[in-house]
């Protein structure tokens, strides 16, 4: 079977505990979401259903991704900018994020030896994690080369600007 429509059986099933349907709408958009391999947008993701003739409203967009990211077979991932990107999910397909500021290019990696430290760092503190998200911002080889710079955020000039005074 097909990871989309496995992901569409394990949505239709989670829809059904909801007391919710599964549209033809909702299995056309999670069928483009597990076709789309990298981090998308609500908008982009309407705009590429539209493209292929799908009538389908953005409020049932935005709707329809509210469900996948509870049901666990999308996540929202905010990469540094004013809105959220959504990836599918699949098997254990934990990652982390360096996002460039400049290009807004997203680099994902694992590090095992980053993971095991996070566990440490959580069975210190007793704390029982669920989740964890990493993601570090700064600018990739590619905008560097190419003497690309953007401003540094507001909260690093603060920090810049305190030190300076001390």
């Amino acid at each position: 079977m097909p990871r989309s429509e496995a992901a569409i059986a394990n949505f239709h099933s989670f829809l059904q505990d909801q007391g919710l349907k599964l549209t033809s709408e909702r299995a056309a958009l999670l069928r483009e979401i597990f076709a789309t391999h990298y981090h998308f947008e609500a908008d982009e993701l309407l705009f590429k259903m539209k493209q292929k003739s799908v009538k389908i409203s953005r409020a049932t967009v935005y709707r329809t991704l509210e469900l996948l990211v509870k049901s666990g077979l999308v996540r929202r991932v905010h990469l540094g900018e004013d809105h959220y990107h959504y990836e599918h999910v699949s098997g254990d397909s934990h990652h982390d994020h360096l996002v460039c500021t400049t290009c807004g290019g997203v680099i994902e990696f694992l590090d095992a030896e980053l993971e095991q430290r996070a566990l440490e760092v959580c069975e210190r503190r007793k704390f029982r994690p669920t989740f964890h998200n990493l993601q570090i911002l700064g600018i990739c080889d590619s905008c560097r080369r190419k003497g690309e710079e953007p401003e540094a955020p507001d909260r690093v000039k603060m920090i810049t600007a305190m030190r300076l005074r001390k």
